[in-house]
């Protein structure tokens, strides 16, 4: 999956430095980023490069000895070679360690922007030196970073798996149900409520698969089973979905990636491997 970097480590923990020229820099504009296309291959810009057109820069991170810089850029500045990419494409183009990271970046970047206020006071904000926090110097709020749980569905029957297509999305595929959890819920419980409210089933033996950093939505996803229990008849959310039926592993015709949860999910299940991926102890046998 996209977190799955080995043998590269990924270091999360912050600290206070200023960058180097060799240091990698990520730049933003919306839902793009600043790379330069050489051999086929998208690449960062490093310190170096962008250091004469920067007007500051934030650490972020670091990928095994190679620190990673959140980069603002003078007013219309572009250093040369280097042009606007958006985030979700040309992900072959990419390594691996890339993609995730410039999806953690870009969840950080929209953090970043989001607080550039307080929003108890409306005071600018200013960077702690110790934390990875914002901090109002006005009335001493704090701010962290914001991680959004949302849960990964996929409903069997069987033999069969319950597939979805989303309304409004970039992405027109196949996918599983999948919806936030609201405050008060367990994950468990937003299981069973997104079920109901996009298909019109009731589930039962919830099982826990595993998670998935999903920063280009500021999202922690946590993926599970769950076992048709009662009528299989669809009714479906138009608001949500523009489509959803049953398949059987000989009808599911998705293309494997190794990037996303979802993904990772459904094959699993294609090739009759789930079962032994999830962890026993984490079954919930409610019903409703």
């Amino acid at each position: 999956m996209l977190q799955d970097i080995f043998p590269k480590q990924y270091h999360v923990e912050f600290t206070w430095k200023n960058p180097q020229m060799e240091d990698l820099c990520f730049v933003f504009r919306g839902q793009e980023t600043l790379e330069r296309l050489e051999n086929n291959q998208l690449r960062l810009p490093t310190y170096g490069e962008l250091s004469p057109l920067a007007e500051g820069a934030v650490y972020l991170f670091r990928v095994d000895e190679r620190d990673y810089f959140l980069v603002c850029l003078k007013e219309g500045a572009l250093p040369v070679g280097y042009e606007w990419h958006t985030i979700r494409g040309e992900r072959r183009k990419k390594s691996k360690e890339m993609v995730f990271a410039e999806a953690t970046a870009h969840h950080l970047d929209l953090w970043y922007r989001a607080n550039r206020f307080c929003g108890h006071c409306s005071a600018p904000t200013e960077h702690d030196r110790r934390e990875r926090m914002l901090r109002c110097p006005a009335c001493g709020e704090m701010i962290f970073p914001k991680i959004c749980p949302a849960v990964i569905v996929a409903v069997t029957d069987g033999e069969r798996i319950l597939l979805s297509r989303y309304q409004r999305r970039t992405y027109k595929g196949y996918g599983l149900i999948a919806g936030f959890v609201e405050i008060g819920e367990t994950a468990e419980e937003t299981v069973r409520r997104e079920v109901m409210e996009e298909v019109g089933l009731r589930v039962k033996d919830i099982r826990y698969y595993g998670s998935q950093p999903w920063g280009l939505a500021g999202n922690l996803s946590l993926g599970y089973f769950a076992r048709l229990v009662g009528d299989d008849a669809i009714y479906l959310d138009g608001k949500e979905l523009s489509e959803a039926g049953w398949y059987r592993r000989e009808e599911i015709d998705l293309e494997t990636e190794d990037y996303s949860l979802t993904n990772d999910m459904i094959q699993a299940f294609r090739r009759g491997e789930h079962e032994e991926r999830t962890e026993r102890g984490n079954y919930d046998v409610t019903e409703l």
